[in-house]
């Protein structure tokens, strides 16, 4: 499982955020999705902790904490939903 982190400032890195999740265990990886047209972060990663112990120690430590200016989100991440392809906009069918 990974954790979500939201409210992410627009400057941090993945190495960044990689250092940050280290100080409450071993940092298997760390994500920051981009926008596809302007390639900036979208203001959110994920990462993904050695064990659920340190998962939830980090949570615990870093939802709502201040990092760079910002008020961190920090929970489990949930699993994607896929809503490409399905004919639906909004909710509502098209036909």
């Amino acid at each position: 499982m990974s954790i979500y982190v939201g409210n992410l400032s627009y400057d941090v890195s993945e190495q960044d955020l990689s250092t940050v999740f280290a100080e409450y265990g071993t940092v298997k990886q760390a994500k920051l999705p981009t926008d596809r047209e302007t390639g900036r972060i979208r203001g959110f990663g994920f990462v993904e902790m050695g064990d659920d112990a340190e998962e939830a120690k980090a949570i615990e430590e870093l939802d709502g904490a201040e990092w760079m200016g910002r008020t961190l989100k920090v929970n489990k991440a949930r699993p994607r939903e896929n809503n490409r392809g399905n004919g639906s906009f909004g909710g509502r069918s098209r036909y």
